[in-house]
């Protein structure tokens, strides 16, 4: 059960069988805070003939039926932040289509490929609702002591008559790594197709950075910037000529690059703050095949000296859930790399 809707499945041998689904965002709206204060789950059986035993009914929060749009969670200047010696990334759980999804928080120890599902993170724009956002990019800013960051507004796609699609600017002091957590979400100028933002202080320039995808006939790597991490937004550079997805900066040595998967079977890899080719990743199995689509997040995060290699990045494919009906993006596999120069 997601806010805006369900899936029903059953289980015998093997994977879940999806044998329903339903929308019901227009009718009832779990996302709502009344709707919640007042939410009661029943489980109920119509049975002509034969018996039913009830072994276990259980509420969680879960992985969903596939995983998505990964990011590491980084301090202001773009570094990874890394705890307990566990790098932390938001990952969308997916339930079916565009607006069935959440966005979890995992962790990670680089060195054993230990995902583990830590929290979960619903977005208050003071409307009433407990948004279902994803695409999130968060960032520890130490000098002010609080969590923020961008999310990309997906949760219109369960009213698109009254809302638009647009990039939220959010905020926790709470850690919002943990458990359930509500970070506040305030409106930015970046309004329309967009998504898939990240953003950096560059120290040097004086500027915060944001790289994001745009759909301009497609979606198209674009760099913004401005004066304030909320501010209002300006592209400096790009559209790129090649499609683009899950864009993310990172510093290689000692200089910048911009990454995006793409539908080219390709990770692209951009200068900074140009947006000028600059080549592509070089890696062994990638994670598509003949069949499978390469729109991926690249997420490359350097580490630091003392682990045995210089990069790790965890990525998906672009497999769907067999069996569910109608849209269907509940990709995918997980796969961690290890790369070097």
């Amino acid at each position: 059960m997601f806010g805006s809707g369900l899936n029903v499945y059953i289980k015998e041998a093997g994977l879940p069988i999806g044998i329903a689904q339903a929308d019901f965002s227009q009718t009832l709206d779990l996302r709502r805070l009344e709707v919640m204060h007042l939410l009661r789950s029943r489980l109920l059986f119509v049975v002509e003939n034969g018996e039913i035993s009830i072994a276990q009914a259980q509420a969680a929060f879960t992985t969903g039926v596939g995983q998505a749009d990964i990011r590491v969670i980084t301090h202001k200047d773009g570094s990874a932040f890394l705890d307990r010696g566990r790098l932390w990334y938001t990952v969308s759980l997916r339930g079916r289509a565009l607006d069935h999804h959440i966005q979890g928080v995992f962790s990670l120890s680089p060195t054993a490929f230990d995902l583990k599902l830590e929290g979960i993170i619903v977005f208050d724009r003071g409307d009433g609702l407990l948004r279902n956002e994803i695409s999130s990019h968060i960032f520890y800013d130490d000098d002010e002591k609080v969590w923020r960051g961008f999310t990309t507004g997906f949760s219109f796609a369960a009213n698109p008559a009254k809302e638009k699609k647009q990039i939220w600017a959010i905020e926790s002091k709470v850690d919002p790594r943990f458990g359930f957590s509500v970070m506040k979400a305030k409106p930015t100028n970046m309004v329309g197709d967009i998504e898939d933002s990240h953003i950096i202080y560059d120290v040097a320039a004086k500027k915060w950075r944001l790289l994001t995808c745009e759909n301009v006939n497609g979606y198209k790597a674009v760099l913004l910037e401005s004066d304030k991490w909320n501010g209002f937004y300006k592209r400096i550079a790009g559209p790129v000529q090649t499609n683009s997805t899950g864009t993310s900066m990172e510093k290689i040595g000692n200089k910048w690059y911009c990454f995006s998967g793409s539908s080219e079977r390709k990770i692209n890899i951009y200068t900074y703050p140009e947006l000028l080719p600059a080549g592509t990743l070089k890696m062994d199995l990638p994670p598509w095949d003949d069949r499978a689509g390469t729109r991926v997040w690249p997420n490359i995060v350097t580490l630091p000296d003392g682990y045995p290699s210089k990069y790790v990045a965890l990525m998906m494919d672009r497999y769907n859930y067999p069996g569910l009906k109608g849209p269907n993006w509940t990709y995918g596999a997980l796969y961690l790399y290890y790369g070097f120069q």
